[in-house]
């Protein structure tokens, strides 16, 4: 599975391809298959997303899981405190990560 990630132009946020527009949520990430660098191509040249890549993922029951640490971190948001990932009521988040 392969998913398409960058940052959102105007807040900086990370933030996920759907297969029609953008999230904050992995969980609502589209596998992009063999098309996520057209995608990408297309969606910074629109200026609706900054430095977009496509990134290895697994299926998982929740949702997909990014594949390297680094996606997984960006996927929750801040690890040094809890109370501003994107999870803040899970007390499990921070073992999403690892």
């Amino acid at each position: 599975m392969k998913l398409l990630t960058g940052n959102d132009l105007p807040t900086g946020d990370v933030t996920w391809w759907t297969g029609s527009g953008w999230s904050r949520h992995v969980e609502d990430a589209a596998d992009v298959g063999d098309q996520g660098d057209a995608i990408a191509h297309a969606e910074e040249g629109a200026r609706r997303v900054n430095a977009p890549y496509v990134i290895d993922a697994a299926a998982t029951p929740e949702g997909p899981r990014p594949a390297h640490i680094k996606d997984r971190i960006r996927a929750l948001g801040p690890t040094v405190r809890p109370d501003l990932t994107l999870k803040p009521a899970d007390p499990e988040a921070g073992s999403w990560v690892i």
